[in-house]
């Protein structure tokens, strides 16, 4: 599953800076000025899993490869973007390709940085909601009802686009009025922008980091959102990081008070948000992380790896992460009797450890 992510956000809120950050090189123009970044810049990254080089040592594995998320740094947003300002239609399109959004929120005080547009975040948040939702009323009132002999389904589906065109008229965001799959279906099958889950990312200063907490809990009650939704995070510290070595990164993130960078922080929002997990393979050749959404049975996880493995499926080897460290392997959590065999129903868990039987 290819877990992507659209950063966007008014001009110079830090949308850029942060893109760059996150990939560790500037291949974005994060320059003081609208509209710096005239085509969406996309970066794959990889997640942040300690468990990988420890599964690589047991294994004996020369061969690591974590899970992705694609970042796509949108540029920036404008009032009247919906109806082709600053470019906003050709940029709101490239949106509908993501899983989920991220709102850039300006939280930081710099004022050498041109405020273009911004007011304060919550005003910032509504102009940016407002051009997805005219952008998705659009799309709305070009759909057409059904004529003719009417299946049950096209009629359901047409009462879902009825129930969305009002709510999205009414100032509300798609995903807050969708209750099943069918109505999310319907949703994605129009690419509406405000059905996708959002995430929060507030840039602040750096001396705010040590307020981190508290900062997230004041957001989510102003956002009326979850928590685990907000990332409170600093572009600039982010940018000092990915030009230091792993060992200072970390002695850095201990001297800011911070336990854990950004981007760990912002990746485990984003799976928390999109209800998603990893599972794990080890074998000689390779060691390697799978994104899957939680609830996933074993052959679902299976047919991430290949899609024939679904039809040849015969069974899941699989061991916690934590046996597999301790018994060394395999072999060892064969031999203490830590190796289960599950079928094509299993629910897969976090930190699985699996090697999937496949028929020819």
């Amino acid at each position: 599953m290819n877990l992507s992510i659209g950063i966007v956000g008014l001009p110079n809120v830090g949308k850029s800076t942060l893109f760059n950050a996150l990939l560790k090189q500037q291949v974005a123009l994060a320059a003081n000025y609208p509209f710096a970044t005239i085509e969406p810049n996309v970066g794959m990254v990889p997640v942040p899993d300690a468990r990988l080089a420890r599964l690589a040592e047991v294994v004996h594995s020369d061969k690591v490869v974590p899970a992705i998320v694609e970042f796509v740094d949108i540029a920036g947003l404008v009032k009247g973007a919906s109806s082709g300002a600053g470019l906003g239609n050709k940029f709101l399109a490239h949106i509908r390709e993501t899983l989920a959004i991220c709102h850039v929120l300006r939280g930081f005080t710099d004022a050498d940085i041109i405020r273009e547009g911004s007011v304060e975040p919550l005003a910032d948040l509504e102009t940016i909601r407002t051009e997805l939702q005219l952008a998705d009323l659009a799309t709305l009132e070009k759909q057409a009802p059904p004529k003719g002999s009417v299946s049950p389904t096209d009629k359901k589906n047409w009462a879902v686009i009825e129930k969305l065109k009002k709510a999205v008229g009414e100032g509300k965001m798609a995903h807050t009025v969708l209750e099943s799959e069918d109505e999310y279906a319907v949703a994605k099958q129009l690419s509406l922008l405000t059905a996708k889950p959002e995430l929060f990312a507030v840039n602040v200063d750096e001396a705010t980091l040590k307020l981190a907490d508290q900062v997230q809990a004041e957001y989510a009650q102003k956002l009326s959102v979850s928590v685990s939704q907000v990332v409170v995070i600093s572009a600039k510290v982010e940018s000092e990081l990915a030009a230091l070595g792993d060992e200072d990164a970390a002695l850095f993130l201990e001297e800011l008070g911070v336990k854990e960078s950004g981007l760990q922080r912002l990746i485990q929002a984003a799976y928390q948000t999109l209800g998603l997990q990893s599972f794990l393979t080890a074998g000689e050749k390779e060691v390697r992380a799978w994104t899957i959404r939680k609830g996933s049975t074993a052959v679902e996880a299976a047919g991430e790896i290949h899609t024939d493995f679904m039809k040849k499926f015969i069974r899941a080897n699989i061991a916690s992460y934590a046996d597999f460290i301790e018994h060394d392997g395999w072999k060892g959590v064969k031999e203490n009797g830590k190796l289960r065999t599950e079928g094509r129903d299993y629910v897969m868990q976090e930190n699985d450890v699996v090697e999937f039987m496949i028929g020819s």
